[in-house]
């Protein structure tokens, strides 16, 4: 495999899901130069900016090679080309690797132990999964709204109440159960959360508790020791996505509106404000 699609994978698994990798290298490139040239440090850039070039040196991290293919004086659009596609390639890769997976691991993790789906779901087929399914729609309910609510149940199924990438899914909570008075009780620390953590980042035999496997898990492929932010809004965006009844995953479907929702999540867990409670969740994850 081409290293830079190796990279990719890893890349968009934990740095970032959504990423127009030909906007990012020629972006980063402007704005090293920049920062070389006006004797500027990241703190100095707008917020905005100073986030995307954070994905760049993210990015040249984990391809320290790229630096002299980028940077070189015989460089030529088509090696900025050829490195934008290899990436995006990578990323999109493992994107529809672990959706595939997963799409089939969630019917086993929702299935209550000892018990059965009432009614069954197909493992690789989506058709009544979502609100459609007393299950499915129990952790997708967006945590303002009481699944047990007949009310509200019935206007998640007929459209009439929508849920967008700013709602968030019970699931995200541990127990689905949401504390009112403190929104981080028991949050982005459910039991399907860290089973779909495991099953993209060890393996999906670890998710299931089968033996051990014995090929390497994506974490260690890729020297990755800790969790990050990044790496728990890309589980969540897929789980949600497996959760529901979308078929067709893209960053611009707007019923799924899964890039608002990756996007909100990795906000909420970067914001400073919140960053005593990020910091002991990532303690709790990484313990």
């Amino acid at each position: 495999m081409d290293a830079l699609v190796h990279h990719g994978r890893h890349f968009g698994r934990t740095i970032q899901l959504f990423c127009n990798f030909s906007n990012l290298l020629r972006e980063g490139m402007l704005q090293e130069q920049r920062l070389q040239t006006h004797n500027l440090d990241l703190e100095d850039l707008p917020e905005q900016e100073r986030k995307d070039h954070e994905a760049f040196i993210k990015l040249i991290r984990l391809s320290p090679f790229l630096i002299d293919r980028l940077f070189s004086p015989d460089r030529t659009n088509e090696d900025i080309l050829y490195s934008a596609d290899a990436l995006g390639r990578g990323a999109s890769g493992a994107r529809a690797d672990d959706l595939k997976t997963m799409k089939t691991a969630v019917v086993d993790w929702i299935t209550p132990e000892g018990g059965v789906l009432i009614p069954p779901l197909q493992r690789n087929v989506k058709t009544g999964r979502g609100f459609y399914h007393e299950t499915t729609g129990s952790f997708l309910c967006p945590t303002d709204y009481d699944w047990s609510d007949p009310k509200v149940k019935a206007a998640l199924r007929s459209g009439s109440l929508v849920m967008t990438g700013l709602h968030w899914p019970r699931f995200l909570y541990q127990g689905l159960k949401v504390n009112s008075e403190n929104a981080w009780d028991g949050l982005f620390r459910s039991k399907i959360m860290v089973l779909a953590y495991k099953h993209v980042f060890i393996s999906p035999s670890a998710a299931s508790g089968e033996s051990r496997a014995t090929r390497a898990g994506n974490a260690q492929i890729h020297g990755m020791r800790h969790v990050t932010p990044a790496s728990i809004a890309y589980v969540a965006t897929l789980l949600r996505f497996s959760l529901s009844h979308w078929n067709v995953f893209n960053r611009n479907d707007k019923n799924a509106d899964s890039e608002r929702f990756y996007a909100g999540i990795l906000e909420f867990l970067e914001d400073p404000q919140e960053q005593i409670e990020v910091d002991e969740l990532m303690k709790w994850w990484n313990r």
